[in-house]
This record gives C-alpha cells, structure tokens and sequence, in this order.
C-alpha cells in the first residue's frame, strides 16, 4: 500500500518553501519520517504502564508510545487524538497497534457470537462515526465486510476479529484487526493496523509483540473474586463498540519501521537515505 502523507507545515519556513514542500512527495515522507522519528519511541527493556492495569515492556523488536506521545502519531496518520491510548510499533516493519484500556468490569466469557449480525451493527455505527469524522475534517473509511469473523480464544482470554475497511477519499484498501484482551476489572482494546497485502505476516507479529503486554498482578483475568463488578453485557457487545475505535494510517507504512529505527540512533539523515533507496 503505497499512500503518500499531505506536506507538514514547517517552524518559520516561508509560504514559498511550504508551497514548493507540498508539490514534493519526498520532502512530505522525509518530514513525516522525522516527525515519527522525534516521538519519544520506549527504548528496549524498558517497561511502560497502561493506565496502572497492565505494562508493556519494550524490546529490540518492538516499542512503545506513551499516551501523549500516542496522540502525535495519531495525528499524523491522520486520525484525531484519543487522550488515553498508546501504540505498540515493531522496529522493523510495516504496521502499528493501539491500546486503549476500559474499566468496564470482569466480562463474562459464556456468549454465543452471532458474527452476521454484529457486522450489521458495525457497519451502521460507522456511517454514523463518518458523519462526525467529516465534521472534524478527518479522512473518513467504510466497513466492506470481515477480514476475520469474530472468534475467542479461552485460553488467552482475547477475542479477535477483522474488518475490510476502504478510505472514502482515494479507495485504498486497509485493514483493521482488533483484540479485546480480558481482565479482572476491564479489558484492553488492542487495534492492529495493518493492510490486506501483509496481513497475515503483520497480525503475526502483532501476536508476537503482544506477548510483551501482561496485567499488572490483581488484575488478571483468573484472579477476579466475587464481588467485584461484573460488566453487564459480553462479547458480542465488544465486537460492535470496536467500530468507533477503528483507525486508518495516513500513509506510509514504511516509514514507520525507519522512523523508528533512526530514532533510536539519532540518525535522521539515515532516514533520507533508506527512503531515497527505497524509491530506487
């Protein structure tokens, strides 16, 4: 998926520069890349807290961002900022994912999924969440269909699904995949970001760095005690509040690996370089 990001305006350059940087396709990359590059990327061993409920430990293959920083990159993958979710990004590779913690209490695991239904559901809340989307300025996708019908997995405690997106403005195809990870006073929504092409290998990598995110101890999903609250709905209902989560990138994910990898180093020039041989 080849999807260029809109030129960024740049500190105290003149309208000249700004108009000859907008008819530039590399020079938008580059100062995308850049952009990416200055987050504040969790350097590996590290360990990041997600809302005092569960951490993520970075490592040589995968990062981190914090909330704040979470909403930068959002921006420029041209979604509007959520205020309490994080990313989760391999250093070397092509998608990203985005968590969010809800306190919504222990949901219970005994529902039948009805996944034609839900599906009904989801594409209605996404018409509606199009109409604020353009309100907002912001690009606007459909829900075509799943890329993956719902499904459970007991032992882990996540339920999967995922849905065939298409963007409104230049029809490029894209992929959402979300996890609703279980715990013992909520859960946590994991969204994937990804595209058809590389799904498969992207929602396997996902898996792997996921392995890196646990509850903190006391909220685990086995160690709830009666008690304690207990949500009053269950899995399907998650599966239709995920359409108002979905997220798009704007573009270039491939950058998103060189960015993060020239962070980590300091190199932005490196970032120039691999992009320029990249094209090659």
């Amino acid at each position: 998926m080849k999807r260029l990001f809109a030129a960024l305006a740049l500190a105290g350059a003149s309208v000249a520069a700004l108009a000859q940087a907008a008819s530039t396709p590399a020079a938008a990359e580059d100062t995308t890349a850049k952009q990416m590059a200055e987050l504040r990327w969790l350097q590996a061993g590290s360990t990041a807290s997600i809302d005092g409920k569960a951490q993520f430990k970075a490592s040589p293959s995968y990062t981190f961002l914090d909330a704040g920083e979470t909403d930068k990159f959002l921006k420029l993958n041209g979604n509007p900022p959520q205020g309490s979710a994080y990313t989760i990004a391999p250093t070397k590779g092509n998608w990203f994912g985005v968590l969010r913690f809800a306190p919504e209490g222990y949901i219970k695991d005994d529902e039948k999924i009805d996944a034609d239904a839900l599906l009904k559901q989801l594409q209605e809340q996404n018409a509606a969440g199009n109409e604020e989307k353009r309100k907002q300025g912001y690009e606007t996708l459909t829900i075509e269909g799943w890329a993956l019908p719902p499904r459970y997995d007991a032992q882990n405690k996540r339920l999967e699904w995922g849905t065939r997106l298409r963007a409104d403005r230049d029809n490029a195809p894209l992929v959402n995949v979300s996890t609703r990870i279980l715990g013992r006073s909520g859960y946590t929504s994991a969204i994937l970001v990804s595209t058809p092409e590389t799904l498969e290998a992207d929602l396997a990598d996902f898996k792997l760095a996921l392995k890196d995110f646990d509850y903190v101890s006391g909220e685990k999903y086995s160690e709830w005690r009666e008690g304690d609250k207990v949500a009053a709905y269950g899995l399907g209902a998650l599966v239709v509040g995920g359409a108002a989560a979905a997220v798009a990138s704007k573009g270039g994910f491939k950058l998103i690996g060189l960015a993060i990898a020239a962070a980590a180093a300091g190199l932005w020039a490196g970032v120039k370089r691999l992009l320029a041989r990249k094209k090659t």
